[in-house]
C-alpha cells in the first residue's frame, strides 16, 4: 500500500511517536506539511506514560518538567493547558547518606555546591569535606576544563573531592540519569558548565552563574527539588494534548506501524512498516539512539560506527498505602540515595502524594503514592551493566526501603495497590564523549538532505530538554514558518 496526503502540501513522515515525535509533528504541521506519524506500540507519548494504580490515574514515567527553561511551559500554554502548570509543594528533597539523612542543598547543580560553606552543604559535608571543596577557588581554571572529554565524576573529583562527589552529586545524577557519574560525559548531562569554570574561575562559581541564569524570570527556588514544574493530572495530560493538537491539524496518527525501514529516493526519503510503505519529501526519526541509528545505517553509512549504548533499565516500583502516618512529609517531597549506603536497593524515592497538592486531594486524607526508582548504570569488570530485580523482588524491595527511607513502617497490609512499570533503553546514555558523538551524528543528518533526528539522546535528558531541541531542529529545517497558533 501507498501512504500519503493530497499533493498540495509537502508531505512528512515522523518515526516515533514519543513527545519528541509528537512535538516535531506539531512544528511541520504548523510549517504546512501534510504530517504522518508512525509509532509501533499502542501507546503515544514514549517515557511520559500512564496508568491506573488504586484507582488513581498516575505518571508511568516523567512526572515533572525542568524550569531553567520556558520551553515545556510554553507548548502547554500553546496547547490550552497554561492553567493547570503547578509547582511541587515547597518542602523540598533529602538526600540519604551512610551516616544518615540531609536536607538536599537547594543552591547546586547535579548536586555540585555553588557555596561548599553553606550550612546545608556543610551538614552534609563536614568541616573537612567543605574545606577540600572550597580549595576549588584556588585551583587554576584549566584544572577539570583543559580536557577534550570528562566526566562528571572526573570534573568534581578534581575540583572540589570525594565527599562532594559520593555525599552530593552520585546521589542526584544517580537520581536524575541512573548510572554512575564516572560514566557519563559532564557536557552533556550538565551543558555549559565546563565553560563556565573557564568563564569564572572555578566549578563553585559556574554553578552559581547557572543558577543565576535560570533563576533570572523570578526568584531562586527556596528548596532543592523545586526547580521543577508539573501538570495538574500529571505529565500524561500534556501527550493528550498533542496528540488531540495533532488530529485536529490533520496529522495522520498510525500507531502498531513498527518501521522497519527507510531508504533514500530521488526525491526524498521511504519508509517501510511492514506491508506499508510511506513516501515524502521530508522525514523526521524521532527514536532512542540505537534503534535510529540501526534503521538509518543503510542509506547512511556513516552513522553506523556512531551507534550509542541503549539507556540504561530502570524500573518504577508505585505503591499506593493507606498510611496517615505519613501525611507529616517526613521527607519532604522525597529523598535521592548515595550509592555506597548500606541497606538500601532504590536510588530515589518520591513521595509523589506529599509532591503535588492536587495528588493528595485526589487521594484523600491519608492516601499516599510513593514511586521507588531502581536501576543503576554502574561499573563492573570494566564494562557498564544494569542491576536486574523481578517484580516480587522490586516490591519487596520497595516496602523495605519506603520505611527506611521514611522512617515509618511499610507493609504489605498497608498496599491499597501497586504496580512496576519498566522502561528499558528509555532513559538517554550520555556516556563520556557523547557530545562529539551528537555533534558528528548532526552533521552527517545534516548533509541527507530532507532528515532531520531528534530525541533524548541528542538532547540529553529531561523534558525541557528534549522539547527546546526538537522545536530548534526543525525550526532550523523548515521553511518557511508561518504565525504560530
Amino acid at each position: 500500500m501507498r501512504g500519503g496526503h493530497a499533493p498540495s502540501r509537502p508531505a512528512a513522515i515522523v518515526v516515533g511517536g514519543g513527545v519528541s515525535g509528537l512535538v516535531a509533528a506539531r512544528e511541520l504541521a504548523l510549517a504546512g506539511h501534510a504530517v504522518t506519524v508512525l509509532e509501533a506500540t499502542e501507546a503515544w507519548g514514549g517515557c511520559v506514560g500512564r496508568h491506573e494504580v488504586a484507582g488513581l490515574a498516575l505518571d508511568s514515567g516523567a512526572e515533572s518538567f525542568a524550569t531553567r527553561s520556558s520551553a515545556v511551559a510554553d507548548l502547554a500554554a500553546a496547547l490550552g493547558l497554561q492553567d493547570n502548570i503547578v509547582a511541587p509543594h515547597p518542602g523540598g528533597a533529602w538526600v540519604q547518606l551512610p551516616d544518615g539523612p540531609r536536607e538536599l542543598p537547594k543552591t547546586g547543580v547535579l548536586g555540585i555546591p555553588a557555596n561548599p560553606w553553606d550550612p546545608e552543604v556543610r551538614r552534609s559535608l563536614g568541616w573537612a569535606g567543605a574545606f577540600r571543596a572550597s580549595l576549588d577557588r584556588w585551583l587554576p581554571a584549566s584544572v577539570g576544563s583543559s580536557q577534550d572529554v570528562t566526566s562528571v565524576a572526573s570534573l568534581v573529583r578534581q575540583r572540589m573531592g570525594r565527599r562532594v562527589l559520593e555525599r552530593l552529586v552520585a546521589p542526584v545524577v544517580g537520581g536524575v540519569h541512573s548510572a554512575d557519574p564516572a560514566l557519563l560525559d559532564v557536557d552533556m548531562v550538565a551543558p555549559g558548565l565546563r565553560t563556565g569554570l573557564r568563564v569564572h574561575g572555578s566549578l563553585a562559581a559556574a554553578v552559581a552563574a547557572q543558577r543565576k541564569a535560570a533563576s533570572a524570570s523570578g526568584p531562586a527556588p527556596a528548596k532543592a527539588g523545586s526547580a521543577v514544574a508539573g501538570l495538574k493530572g500529571g505529565m500524561n495530560t500534556l501527550v493528550e494534548a498533542l496528540v488531540k493538537d495533532a488530529r485536529d491539524r490533520g496529522v495522520s496518527l498510525l500507531s502498531g506501524r513498527r518501521v522497519d525501514g527507510i531508504a533514500k529516493t530521488a526525491t526524498g526519503w521511504r519508509v517501510t512498516a511492514g506491508e506499508s510503505t510511506y513516501d515524502a519529501g521530508r522525514l523526521v526519526v524521532a527514536l532512542d539512539g540505537p534503534a535510529a541509528v540501526g534503521l538509518l545505517g543503510k542509506a547512511l553509512p556513516e552513522l553506523t560506527g556512531l551507534r550509542p549504548a541503549a539507556g540504561p533499565l530502570v524500573s518504577l516500583v508505585t505503591i499506593v498505602v493507606d498510611l496517615p502516618q505519613l501525611d507529616g512529609r517526613p521527607r519532604g517531597t522525597g529523598i535521592l540515595v548515595a550509592p555506597q549506603t548500606p541497606g538500601i536497593t532504590a536510588k530515589a524515592l518520591t513521595h509523589a502524594t506529599a509532591k503535588w497538592d492536587w495528588l493528595a486531594e485526589e487521594a484523600g486524607p491519608g492516601t499516599h503514592v510513593l514511586r521507588l526508582s531502581y536501576g543503576r548504570r554502574e561499573e563492573a569488570g570494566g564494562e557498564a551493566v544494569d542491576l536486574v530485580l523481578s517484580d516480587d523482588e522490586l516490591l519487596a524491595a520497595a516496602l523495605a526501603d519506603a520505611s527506611a527511607l521514611l522512617t515509618v513502617p511499610v507493609t504489605g497490609a498497608d498496599v491499597l495497590d501497586w504496580d512496576v512499570v519498566r522502561w528499558d533503553g528509555a532513559l538517554p546514555f550520555a556516556a563520556v564523549g557523547h557530545k562529539q558523538r551528537v555533534a558528528e551524528v548532526r552533521r552527517v543528518c545534516a548533509a541527507a538532505n530532507g532528515l532531520t533526528v531528534v530525541g533524548g539522546w541528542l538532547a540529553g535528558n529531561g523534558l525541557a530538554a528534549v522539547v527546546s531541541d526538537t522545536q530548534a531542529q526543525l525550526a532550523d529545517t523548515v521553511d518557511p514558518k508561518p504565525s504560530r497558533v
